[in-house]
């Protein structure tokens, strides 16, 4: 594959995995609006290897402290923590997984990628952000999380399974509209990624498993690493803003891009 497309599905992949534009969305727009060639499913995993190594490196103290509390939660002691950090993440991870099956099986997940769609999820979605980020509270902190707070958080990542709704998007929306702050709510959207990426990854991962070749495993190796490097950078530069800017600028982008795509797809 070009390093040309690489470079574009990585770098697209990096830094929209985490930004609440949906990351699916841009990768499926790509090589409809270019005419390039469609990454194919090992560079879709691979890309998605390195956005998970990025989010694990860059909330290591927070993932941490989930696995130590993995063993208390297996016991069925949920009283540190880690332990409530661990079974908020197992249990916002579960809606994701039932509803990706149902999709993959009834064939709704290809039947759902396309520019229309991907129009009014980028514009409602974003409308439905803008407003949970004005009119929620700023009450709640990430040690905040219980188990009902990531059960909600969780229903409304399944939703983000429609191409353009983005995964972060739609749960950072959820986290506002539950009365998190900025900065919390998306660390909180952001260790969710980890167990839905690796979910996915490993269905992924046993699909294309026959069919990659060497060639594919050198292209996937460097989409990984470069899409590891754009992740890193976009986590950082946002959580930044977040503690002085809002939503309002991925806002604007949504709705922009939204009605652009909805111009396209009916005309």
């Amino acid at each position: 594959m070009p390093l040309l497309t690489l470079l574009l599905v990585a770098l697209i992949q990096g830094i929209t995995e985490f930004l609440p534009v949906s990351s699916s969305g841009h990768l499926i727009l790509l090589p409809q609006l270019t005419g390039m060639e469609d990454q194919g499913q090992v560079i879709d995993v691979a890309v998605h290897v390195g956005t998970l190594f990025a989010v694990i490196l860059f909330f290591w103290q927070d993932v941490r402290l989930a696995l130590a509390g993995v063993p208390r939660v297996l016991r069925g002691k949920i009283d540190t923590q880690g332990a409530r950090l661990a079974f908020g993440l197992a249990i916002a991870t579960i809606p994701v997984v039932i509803f990706g099956l149902i999709l993959k099986l009834t064939g709704w997940d290809d039947a759902l990628r396309s520019i229309t769609v991907i129009g009014w999820t980028m514009l409602i979605f974003g409308i439905v952000l803008y407003w949970a980020d004005q009119t929620g509270s700023t009450d709640l902190e990430a040690p905040d999380w219980t188990p009902r707070r990531a059960i909600i958080m969780g229903l409304w990542q399944a939703v983000s399974l429609i191409p353009g709704t983005s995964r972060s998007g739609i749960t950072i929306t959820a986290a506002r509209w539950l009365g998190f702050k900025r900065e919390d709510g998306a660390k909180l959207s952001m260790l969710m990624s980890i167990p839905t990426i690796i979910a996915a990854g490993t269905l992924a991962s046993v699909e294309v498993a026959a069919t990659a070749d060497v060639q594919a495993a050198k292209d996937g190796a460097i989409a990984a690493i470069l899409s590891f490097l754009a992740a890193l950078l976009a986590l950082s530069l946002m959580m930044r803003l977040l503690r002085s800017v809002s939503f309002t600028p991925y806002v604007i982008y949504r709705v922009l891009l939204g009605i652009a795509l909805l111009t396209i797809a009916y005309t």
